[in-house]
């Protein structure tokens, strides 16, 4: 069968040169049920997953701060990103009801601790519907790569997009989490995709466009990188007749789409607290230069401002990093695509290639190459700009719009290029179902899978602080009656899940016997790898903790 591409929206199974094509009811319902089988197959996958990971570094911010959306109507907590992601979580946290007592004093950390812990809430309930709507939405964002692919390629190539999105493992990860990541990374795709159908009906999808992007820059902002990409592609899409009447047509769209986008970073707020009730804090650090007047220039709230200080000033901070295996402080510009080598399968990888080369040199899939890859590039650059080498979380948009140059490939009219594409598709889920349940700690074939990533990264990558409640079973099952020693990173309380244990570093070396067990993402400090060193390692939980004795 041959398929063919298309790039005006809605037409991508158009009749070619060579005849045209009979689409039976039978192709559409077996094209329907394949998606749904996809999707299916990522919602159990995430729901699974969520049901049994303990709170993850930043989950319980997130979490407490749209605790005290619901219950105070402020915007205290967190303002280093705005609320529409945080709204989002309250979805779920107004349906598991949870208990705080109104004006907690603590910081946002210790909110999101004793919310969990400490207000006779039962953690893993409260998670779960936490979680539950950045689930739902990121279901919904593969219908977007899936739609995407399909008006640029058809029917064959919106199954291989969606399929290498529905079992990315970075993608099951954070679409699984009550975090910011996928929500953010989705609604700039989605931005980019309405964009890109405005080529036909701009009075239908350029204000729908404005409505996502205002989406992404009200959920995290370092999707402030976006906006000017997605401004150009309105000119683009809009370019039509002599140069001056085309540029000032599109000037005058890209201008309703950017104050669409105002107005729903302003009515996040709004949503929040109608009267914007905002104290700076006053450990807010100030900004002066360049930077600082942009800052101040911004159409958006002042709590919008005031977060972007707030986010300046923790890039300011040194951090100790780990790559590859060294030990590193500071920032490395090239932490970002060492990392995604490491945490994109193999066949995604060479896939997204592909099509991106594909969609260069085809002639008919080059109109399309701004919008798929000018936002990855532009995207990547910024974040790469950043000194917090956390994990590749700070750039999910790659594996979504990876996924759609992919598609790309069905366009080359071949049928190796099909077996190849099928075949690299079908690794690509192997290698994703081979690490259930183990999603967050995955690492591909090259770099010897999720049981060798703690050797290659650190922090997000591997060791989110998600294993807490599996390392309780896991001592309670194999080692009952055994003195524990415990370095665990993460946000959970171990007490609670009943882990008793103490802190290794708060005694001399020759005190600590019996069980030491590690978060792989410590595992390098110095004072923990002295203990390592003399530890023998016999057992490990979630490719994420260690277990030595000592």
């Amino acid at each position: 069968m041959t398929q063919t591409a298309s790039l005006a929206p809605g037409v991508a199974d158009a009749p070619t040169a060579t005849g045209p094509r009979r689409h039976l009811p039978y192709r559409r319902l077996l094209f329907a049920l394949a998606v749904v089988a996809l999707l299916a197959q990522m919602a159990v996958a995430m729901v699974t997953t969520a049901v049994r990971q303990t709170p993850t570094v930043d989950e319980p911010v997130y979490v407490g701060t749209a605790t005290v959306y619901l219950k105070e109507r402020s915007l205290r907590y967190n303002p280093e990103h705005p609320p529409l992601g945080k709204l989002i979580i309250a979805a779920g946290v107004a349906v598991a009801g949870p208990h705080l007592e109104r004006g907690f004093p603590g910081d946002q950390s210790r909110l999101g601790r004793h919310l969990l812990y400490e207000s006779g809430n039962d953690p893993w309930r409260l998670m779960l519907w936490a979680r539950l709507p950045v689930i739902a939405l990121t279901l919904l964002f593969g219908l977007v790569v899936c739609a995407f692919a399909y008006d640029l390629t058809g029917r064959v190539g919106a199954l291989v997009a969606l399929g290498l999105y529905a079992f990315s493992p970075d993608v099951i990860t954070h679409g699984s989490l009550a975090t910011l990541d996928v929500p953010a990374a989705g609604f700039v795709l989605t931005s980019v995709w309405l964009t890109w159908r405005a080529r036909g009906r701009p009075g239908v999808y350029l204000p729908l466009a404005g409505v996502a992007l205002g989406a992404a820059l009200a959920t995290k902002m370092n999707t402030l990188a976006a906006l000017p990409v997605v401004l150009g592609l309105c000119v683009l899409a809009t370019w039509r007749g002599p140069r001056a009447r085309a540029l000032a047509r599109g000037a005058a769209w890209a201008t309703g789409v950017a104050l669409i986008a105002v107005a729903v970073v302003w009515a996040s707020y709004l949503v929040v607290d109608p009267r914007l009730r905002w104290t700076p804090p006053a450990e807010m650090s100030s900004l002066h230069g360049l930077r600082a007047l942009v800052t101040e220039w911004l159409p958006f709230p002042r709590e919008y401002r005031d977060g972007m200080l707030i986010q300046f000033g923790k890039e300011e901070v040194v951090r100790a990093g780990f790559l590859y295996g060294r030990t590193y402080t500071g920032s490395l510009w090239y932490y970002l695509p060492a990392a995604l080598l490491v945490k994109t399968p193999l066949g995604m990888l060479a896939l997204g290639a592909a099509g991106a080369v594909a969609m260069c040199a085809i002639r008919r899939l080059r109109p399309a190459a701004p919008y798929v890859l000018l936002p990855t590039a532009v995207l990547l650059a910024g974040a790469m700009t950043g000194t917090r080498d956390y994990g590749t979380r700070y750039a999910i948009f790659v594996p979504l719009f990876l996924a759609v140059a992919a598609a790309a490939l069905i366009v080359v009219r071949r049928r190796w290029v099909y077996v190849v594409t099928g075949s690299l598709v079908t690794f690509v889920a192997v290698s994703s179902l081979s690490a259930y349940p183990y999603y967050l700690p995955y690492a591909n074939e090259a770099f010897g899978g999720p049981a060798k990533t703690h050797l290659w990264l650190r922090d997000s990558n591997v060791d989110w602080g998600q294993d807490l409640g599996r390392l309780a079973d896991r001592l309670r099952e194999r080692y009952p009656d055994e003195r524990v020693w415990l370095f665990y990173k993460g946000s959970g309380e171990p007490s609670y899940y009943g882990i008793r244990a103490s802190d290794p570093l708060t005694v001399s070396p020759d005190q600590v016997h019996g069980l030491l067990v590690v978060s792989d993402s410590a595992a390098a400090d110095a004072p923990l790898a002295a203990l390592i060193d003399s530890s023998e390692a016999i057992d490990e939980v979630g490719h994420s903790i260690t277990i030595y004795r000592r």
